[in-house]
């Protein structure tokens, strides 16, 4: 499985960025697509989650009514559309995909596969 992550870029805070992640190779092995960041200085934190079914969605409360991550099952695409950014959102954004369901899925090392990190800057 290979991971595309795109659409970081540069936004002014109450922007809004919406992200995607392309899925390539063996997308069916895939069970749960994460979205991670880790901001300069700090340690990955999860993001969101979503199962490659396109069903139940999770979301770290940092960002929970502010972020939604869908699935386009037509692209083998997971997106994560970001509302009401704030200079704390400021990170690498990493998508990530496993093919397991594992008991703690808002943890780096339940994940396999790793995409390429796209950076987000939001100013203030």
């Amino acid at each position: 499985v290979q991971l595309q992550a795109s659409g970081g870029g540069l936004v002014q805070a109450d922007g809004s960025l919406k992200l995607s992640c392309a899925a390539s190779g063996l997308t069916f092995n895939i069970y749960i697509v994460g979205w991670f960041r880790q901001a300069p200085g700090k340690e990955r934190e999860f993001v969101a989650g979503i199962r490659w079914s396109g069903e139940g969605a999770f979301y770290a409360d940092s960002v929970k009514g502010r972020f939604t991550t869908t699935r386009d099952n037509a692209k083998n695409t997971v997106y994560l559309q970001m509302n009401s950014l704030k200079p704390e959102d400021t990170a690498i954004y990493y998508c990530a995909a496993d093919p397991f369901s594992r008991v703690h899925p808002t943890i780096g090392s339940a994940y396999a596969y790793w995409g390429q990190g796209t950076l987000v800057t939001v100013s203030s």
